[in-house]
């Protein structure tokens, strides 16, 4: 099913963020880090047809993804700093190239932190999920909610407007998930849980990623 959000104004303000984002990075910045993922493919390839966890830094320092998923064939791509449009732009090195049954891609937070609207966020999901599906069609792909991260607690509304944006697309797209991880790492005050986070209050420690792999576990199920 194409992307067909309800109403006509969701459309409008995604397209109307394309003219009042804020100023995304160059994806070249990152041209070196993906070579070098890239060239680590030559020496260990992956599996085909695996699950291939795609982002910024959330997904980079998840360092105990395979412990996480004992018997998924996992694939961690992560770049930290990175911003949705790069996750687009290098999708064919670091996505394509795996032809994966499953996506996980977590990354906007950034995007968000940079002063990029909620609808230039959902505008570049949408752009990631044609090419994905272009190239893959029958790849499913689950989008982790920004997280709630204390350190950029200012920006939680336009974060929960851009989460509002994707999980409304991935409503109306069988091959989509939107996984909602932000309520459970808040607290009974309705403010991020900082046992959930490392000193900067930015990154998680394992109990945060805890929370991830309890609610993606029963999503990765063949």
């Amino acid at each position: 099913m194409s992307f067909l959000p309800r109403p006509r104004a969701l459309l409008l303000g995604i397209l109307l963020g394309l003219f009042i984002s804020g100023a995304q990075a160059d994806p070249a910045y990152w041209k070196s880090e993906i070579d070098a993922l890239t060239q680590s493919d030559g020496v260990h390839p992956p599996p085909k047809h695996g699950i291939v966890f795609l982002g910024s830094s959330s997904i980079r320092f998840w360092t105990s993804l395979q412990q996480d998923f004992p018997g998924l064939p996992v694939i961690r791509r992560g770049f930290g700093g990175s911003e949705l449009a790069d996750s687009v732009f290098y999708f064919d090195r670091i996505v394509g190239a795996y032809e994966p049954n499953i996506v996980v891609l977590y990354a906007g937070e950034n995007d968000i932190h940079a002063g990029v609207s909620p609808e230039k966020v959902a505008a570049d999901f949408n752009d990631f999920r044609l090419k994905l599906h272009t190239a893959l069609p029958k790849c499913r792909l689950i989008y982790i909610a920004l997280k709630p991260s204390p350190s950029r607690w200012a920006e939680h509304e336009k974060a929960q407007h851009a989460n509002a944006l994707i999980a409304d697309a991935c409503a109306h797209d069988p091959l989509l998930t939107f996984l909602d991880i932000y309520p459970a790492m808040l607290g009974p005050d309705g403010k991020p849980r900082p046992e959930l986070f490392r000193d900067d209050m930015l990154h998680m420690k394992p109990a945060g990623y805890a929370i991830w792999v309890h609610l993606l576990t029963p999503l990765l199920k063949p």
